[in-house]
């Protein structure tokens, strides 16, 4: 079960995200208040994440994130599109515009969901068409964008979830995966033979971008040492 609550000052909106939670069986609200400077420490420390407005009494949205030492991550609602940017730069899970529908509601959560987890057994938790998968990270073969979504390439299967290649870059470069095409990340363990502008991982070849080749090369001849 995901815990979240919400910090919301309009009695519309406060109804409306309760029966979008009540209707969307892997989530539970944890409380419900209307200014981020009555909401308890225990229960931020304690929930998932936060619906959270941005135009509140005494303290707005963004200015209570910046408080928070150890903030649970965060889904923005309001009617206000000029504090995007700045949402986005404190990492916020998603940015809904009221009004929003259930449809939109549920994206937002399938991107929280999304939102990589690694555990300490060298394991991936990803949601992916209502399941959680367990993907072990030494058999994934490589990361491919599709549009708006990656599909996770194992030995065994395909996984396809929203997701950006470019945050996904960065959370498995710890674990010896590259980037060595626009939409392509692939890992350097699974690697059978390197061409001119290509290489093949178990039986797909996938291109080198230009841009990428260098690096790449470099990368793979420390990795061989």
């Amino acid at each position: 079960m995901i815990k979240c609550v919400i910090i919301e000052d309009e009695k519309n909106a406060q109804k409306l995200l309760k029966n979008y939670i009540a209707k969307t069986p892997s989530l539970q609200c944890q409380g419900v208040w209307e200014s981020t400077l009555n909401v308890p420490k225990s229960i931020l420390s304690d929930v998932d994440f936060i619906f959270l407005d941005m135009e509140l009494p005494e303290l707005n949205g963004l200015d209570f994130i910046r408080t928070l030492e150890n903030p649970p991550k965060v889904i923005i609602t309001t009617a206000y599109p000029q504090y995007a940017v700045d949402a986005f730069e404190l990492a916020v899970i998603d940015y809904l515009m009221k009004p929003f529908s259930y449809q939109r509601f549920l994206t937002a959560i399938e991107r929280l969901k999304n939102n990589i987890e690694i555990d300490p057994d060298k394991h991936l938790l990803v949601y992916a068409n209502k399941t959680t998968h367990k993907v072990t990270i030494g058999e994934i073969q490589y990361i491919k964008s599709e549009l708006d979504y990656v599909c996770i390439v194992t030995h065994k299967e395909k996984i396809m979830l929203l997701g950006s290649l470019t945050n996904w870059e960065q959370k498995m470069a710890a674990y010896n995966f590259v980037r060595i095409h626009r939409s392509y990340i692939i890992n350097m363990d699974s690697i059978l033979k390197v061409y001119k502008n290509s290489l093949l991982v178990g039986e797909t070849e996938i291109p080198i971008g230009k841009r990428y080749k260098e690096s790449f090369l470099d990368a793979f001849t420390k990795h061989n040492i």
